[in-house]
């Protein structure tokens, strides 16, 4: 399955992930995300975010512009995972601070 394309650890820059990272609803979803240390694939709306479909993609597409996330297109679904390595190679203890 394809993946939608991400930043690389040294193309993200501080200021687009502190500007995804400013909304609590794209923290929640990276908290979430990090709290699991095997790093699973998820779908959207397995966050149960209290938002319109609308808003929650707009959230993810932050999410992935900014390097934080990896989208694979499934065709009638998305997945999405946490870039741990990319994110701790970058800033580390980034990650560690949301909790």
């Amino acid at each position: 399955m394809p993946e939608l394309l991400t930043a690389q650890p040294h193309e993200m820059e501080i200021g687009q992930v502190l500007k995804a990272l400013a909304d609590e609803h794209r923290r929640r979803i990276i908290v979430e995300l990090a709290a699991d240390p095997s790093d699973a694939e998820r779908t959207c709306n397995s966050f149960e975010l209290p938002l319109s479909k609308q808003t929650v993609s707009h959230h993810f597409k932050t999410l992935l512009a900014a390097g934080l996330i990896k989208q694979v297109n499934y065709g009638n679904r998305q997945g999405i995972s946490l870039r741990r390595d990319a994110i701790e190679t970058k800033f580390p203890g980034l990650l560690d601070l949301l909790r």
